[in-house]
């Protein structure tokens, strides 16, 4: 395999319009934000990442402004000049600065974009590349929808329905205390037969656990993470007690974690989401104890644009994520995406994987400028 030199690195800031805000336990972020990197090799080729943080540290403690900072003044600076023989060589270049997962992950993309358009690869194929045999791409990823809270049960339904209508499979709602089991219960009696699983974006505590037994006759595909944000230790004591599976997403960071987690029944689902473990060289270890154990695994979104949204697609379509993915088709989210063509949804509930080599989407720069300028209007003293 051929080795990328990176030669330079730009960063944007970026706002835009959702087509439908999502409301969570934490709270509902105005407009779409990301940090975007655009990493150039000495021989021209241009790669793309994505950090999906959010304006208020609410699902991750980095935000636009902590990501604009740690990339500019350390993480840049350290992958500049640096020779790439593998994308899995990037933490380790990028391990004198602690934390800041979403950050790291960016490059880490755009280094894995690059690379495999400098080998002639799609970035399914590259993920491939540093898997078992067997673990080769299925072309196409399963999905599913996430529902916000919204101000009514009756308004809820409707939008489940529309979903159902444009051919979700799976339906995810959203819940806190006082907006869980009454709203569970309604929407069952309405769909008794659909894929539905509940996200509570740990709303509760240990305590809750005899309130939270009452899912379980719901037929629920999972519960996904109830307690602590770091949590693991009270999940395990909070598995035994319910039927209905615990999924883990913000307690899991990297694969120990995942090991850890099983080890002590802390969960029997795993939700992995790439950035949150700083980046896909992690994200593979991390599929690699799932598929060692034969643990469900799927890949959740932070409502990317076209560009993260391309590269979590093809990780999804491995054939160890055996559950529907939360990477739902562009217009969900909007009306204009960064990159061509955009993600539609398939009759059976899935995305198509873009054929191209990296990525496989043509980012679409004049685009980039536009939500960069919406960025700077709206929040001109953030960063």
């Amino acid at each position: 395999m051929r080795s990328i030199t990176i030669k330079s690195i730009e960063q944007f800031s970026i706002a835009m319009p959702f087509v439908e805000k999502l409301r969570t336990s934490f709270g509902e972020e105005p407009f779409k934000t990301a940090v975007l990197i655009k990493l150039i090799t000495d021989d021209g080729l241009v790669g793309w990442g994505e950090a999906p943080v959010e304006i208020h540290p609410g699902y991750s403690s980095e935000t636009m402004g902590t990501a604009d900072h740690v990339l500019r003044e350390f993480l840049i600076p350290a992958l500049l000049g640096q020779t790439v023989q593998s994308p899995t060589d990037v933490p380790a270049l990028l391990s004198h600065t602690r934390g800041h997962p979403l950050a790291k992950h960016s490059l880490e993309q755009a280094v894995w974009d690059a690379w495999s358009q400098a080998n002639n690869l799609t970035i399914t194929q590259a993920f491939s590349h540093h898997l078992p045999a067997g673990n080769e791409g299925r072309g196409a990823a399963k999905v599913g929808v996430s529902i916000g809270i919204k101000p009514t049960i009756e308004e809820t339904i409707a939008v489940i329905r529309k979903r159902l209508g444009e051919g979700y499979a799976r339906i995810k709602l959203k819940i806190m205390p006082g907006w869980d089991v009454e709203l569970a219960r309604a929407v069952r009696a309405q769909f008794p037969d659909i894929l539905l699983m509940l996200d509570a974006n740990s709303a509760y505590t240990l305590a809750d656990a005899e309130y939270l037994k009452q899912v379980d006759d719901l037929n629920l595909l999972m519960l996904e993470q109830p307690l602590g944000y770091f949590d693991i230790y009270e999940h395990s004591k909070l598995q035994p007690q319910l039927k209905t599976s615990i999924c883990l997403d913000e307690s899991i960071h990297s694969a120990d974690d995942a090991r850890l987690a099983f080890e002590l029944g802390a969960c029997r689902i795993i939700n992995l989401k790439p950035s949150r473990v700083s980046g896909f060289t992690e994200s593979l270890e991390i599929y690699k104890v799932c598929v060692e154990r034969g643990a469900p695994l799927w890949i959740g979104g932070m409502m990317e644009t076209g560009i993260g949204r391309a590269a979590n697609a093809a990780f999804a379509s491995l054939p160890g994520v055996t559950l529907p993915c939360d990477i739902s088709a562009t217009n969900r989210y909007f009306v204009t995406d960064l990159s061509e063509p955009p993600f539609e949804l398939q009759p059976d509930s899935t995305l198509r994987v873009p054929a191209g080599t990296g990525l496989g989407v043509q980012v679409l720069e004049d685009r980039v400028a536009e939500a960069e300028a919406l960025w700077q209007r709206e929040y001109p003293y953030s960063t």
